[in-house]
């Protein structure tokens, strides 16, 4: 007996996938330009800017080797040397060597890195606050906790992730 539900073409979304889609990706979106734009606006520094900072702030000695804070941040090698050089002229981290290995340099957090991020964290939480805590109840935080944890591990399945 055929099924009274046929499969959905999988090469295809249908309405309601569509729908979640196109919300979940701007909401996205707009989640990641609402932090940056405040972040901007209180401190001058970018959300990139800020994940390099923290990746620091969180290290032993604050310090990290360019390897490490590649796979820290998810980023290509090649943007995490542009971003730091850029960080660099504007002395929110410094180059140290690596007495370990001399062909590796450690990216180090700067005093006025620091001052940064004391400056900028307690509104950014707030924003953070603001947009992801507060419109939802706390079972809904739990569900969309094991959502975001579901999809994470999906990621890593797919090849190249």
């Amino acid at each position: 007996m055929p099924s009274a539900f046929p499969k959905p073409d999988p090469r295809k979304l249908t309405e309601q996938e569509d729908e979640l889609f196109s919300t979940f990706y701007r909401m996205r979106r707009g989640f990641d330009r609402a932090l940056d734009a405040q972040l901007q606006r209180d401190a001058g520094v970018s959300i990139s800017e800020l994940e390099v900072l923290m990746a620091l702030v969180r290290s032993p000695g604050r310090r990290l080797r360019v390897r490490e804070l590649v796979a820290v941040t998810g980023w290509e090698k090649s943007r995490v040397s542009h971003q730091v050089t850029r960080m660099e002229a504007r002395g929110l981290v410094d180059r140290q060597e690596c007495s370990e290995d001399k062909r590796a340099s450690y990216i180090h957090l700067t005093g006025e890195g620091r001052r940064v991020v004391v400056r900028v964290l307690p509104e950014h939480t707030a924003t953070i606050r603001r947009i992801l805590f507060d419109p939802l109840t706390d079972e809904q935080q739990a569900d969309f906790l094991d959502i975001s944890r579901r999809m994470l591990a999906a990621i890593e399945d797919e090849p190249g992730a």
